[in-house]
């Protein structure tokens, strides 16, 4: 039997029967969820195994990579510098960063940037896997690569690229050394939150071990796998840029990606984490308020929306965020956030004043949410008394 621990508030038990659920029904392995509705925790619950090698159990303190997740972090930073007008949604990225404006990205605006739409969903080059935590490299080759099609007439999700090209903007806009410290300083250290974009080697005993997924065995199957995300397909390209290295899963249980600063994809937090920064963007949270209720508005109108050139199905994004679809439900015409490969979840919701974060070790083959996410955002609705997102 797997052990629970944590707690619920009263009134919430159904999300605690969703989340022990999980491990009985969804095979679920380790994992966390947290809620926060306005300023206040009203969820925090984990349990399971942090790594199956050893049995080592999931604890309070553990950390989870969360993939994608991660550019809901990086949106959150970004929009943050709109707000404080540091940057201007309708200026050329090249006004920040002058050495991108090269070869017809000279008009690619921030906006243009933050929803997609640049038409730099993989880097034609190929680098090592230390080119890719050294940074540099990396912005260097996206500010001299031609865009892949016609800047804002088509979008199509920049699965890795998103990371770099935003967090270089960042980095430029405010003048700091890594985006890391970008992050830190406006994010992660207000809000006094265990979110990672780059971790410290000293905390790598804190990380769970993913149970990855891959390329499957069965024949059949492995034809079907290769027609959408096959390494010569766009979304192949965009999911494995820009390194051979990353085609092996696996390579994302190393420290070497730990450490390095992706901010598209290498996020290192715990549920409880995501649940407070999405919160602190809808409430003050602890006397920290991120987001103006002015610029929820901003970044969460719907900027790209139809079928993306990258993942076939329908994507609407507002500045950075993920925004509610056919595909991709979160938790109604209110929330916003980002889904991680595999299974992480992070959102808001204005509306109701909730911040939701859900973390697991186990991947699933999915990029927008699963039945666990699924069940445990159903509970939460079912607990406040309002209709279940995923009916």
């Amino acid at each position: 039997m797997t052990t629970i621990e944590g707690f619920v508030e009263k009134g919430f038990e159904p999300v605690f029967s969703a989340f022990k659920s999980n491990f009985d029904n969804n095979d679920e392995i380790g994992a966390a969820v947290s809620i926060f509705i306005e300023s206040k925790c009203v969820v925090d619950l984990w349990g399971g195994i942090a790594d199956t090698r050893s049995n080592k159990p999931w604890t309070k303190d553990s950390l989870q990579l969360v993939f994608s997740s991660t550019k809901g972090a990086t949106s959150i930073l970004a929009n943050i510098l709109i707000q404080e007008k540091i940057l201007e949604i309708d200026k050329p990225v090249c006004y920040y960063w002058p050495e991108f404006g090269e070869n017809g990205k000279d008009e690619i605006t921030v906006e243009e940037l933050l929803t997609h739409k640049a038409g730099l969903p993989y880097i034609e080059e190929s680098f090592e896997l230390d080119d890719v935590v050294a940074w540099h490299p990396i912005t260097q080759a996206l500010a001299r690569q031609n865009p892949i099609w016609k800047p804002g007439t088509e979008h199509g999700y920049h699965a890795i690229t998103f990371g770099w090209l935003v967090g270089e903007l960042i980095r430029r806009a405010l003048n700091e050394v890594s985006f890391r410290s970008c992050f830190e300083k406006l994010v992660s250290k207000p809000l006094g939150i265990d979110f990672y974009i780059g971790l410290p080697e000293e905390l790598s005993d804190r990380v769970t071990h993913l149970k990855t997924i891959g390329r499957p065995e069965d024949e059949e199957m492995a034809k079907i796998y290769d027609a959408f995300v096959g390494p010569d397909t766009l979304t192949g390209k965009a999911l494995m840029s820009p390194s051979p290295a990353l085609k092996d899963m696996e390579i994302w249980n190393n420290q070497t990606i730990y450490k390095a600063e992706i901010p598209s994809a290498n996020g290192i937090t715990d549920a409880r984490s995501l649940a407070k920064m999405y919160a602190s963007c809808v409430s003050t949270v602890e006397g920290q308020r991120l987001l103006s209720d002015e610029q929820l508005k901003l970044a969460t109108q719907v900027r790209t929306s139809g079928a993306d050139k990258v993942l076939y199905f329908e994507t609407k994004f507002g500045l950075g965020f993920m925004l509610p679809s056919l595909n991709s439900l979160y938790a109604g015409e209110n929330a916003f956030g980002h889904d991680g490969a595999g299974g992480s979840h992070g959102w808001a919701d204005s509306k109701h004043k909730v911040g939701f974060g859900y973390v697991m070790n186990k991947m699933i083959a999915s990029l927008n949410g699963d039945p666990r996410s699924h069940a445990l955002t159903n509970a939460l609705y079912r607990s406040i008394g309002e209709k279940e997102p995923f009916s």
